[in-house]
């Protein structure tokens, strides 16, 4: 399943329910892609996840070994704004 910001213009309550579906289909064997700009939803729901800069994947892998010690949003923060090498 692809899908592109599922979450924008949900509800609180359609939310809950949309995030327990997708646990729901990947306990089932389905792989689920989707783009966020919410950190938090990445952050909790994603075992896998990529962060792109300027269209291209700066860090991507397993979301446990990608946060480590720090928080999602703070990664995100600390790429997005690196000086382009």
């Amino acid at each position: 399943l692809i899908l592109d910001e599922p979450f924008v213009g949900l509800d609180p309550e359609a939310t809950f329910y949309l995030k327990e579906e997708f646990k729901n289909m990947v306990k089932e064997g389905s792989a689920i892609f989707f783009s966020t700009h919410v950190l938090e939803v990445a952050q909790n729901l994603c075992n896998k996840l990529a962060i792109l800069k300027d269209g291209k994947i700066v860090i991507s892998g397993n979301t446990k070994d990608v946060i480590s010690n720090s928080s999602l949003e703070n990664i995100f923060m600390e790429l997005v704004n690196a000086k382009d090498k």
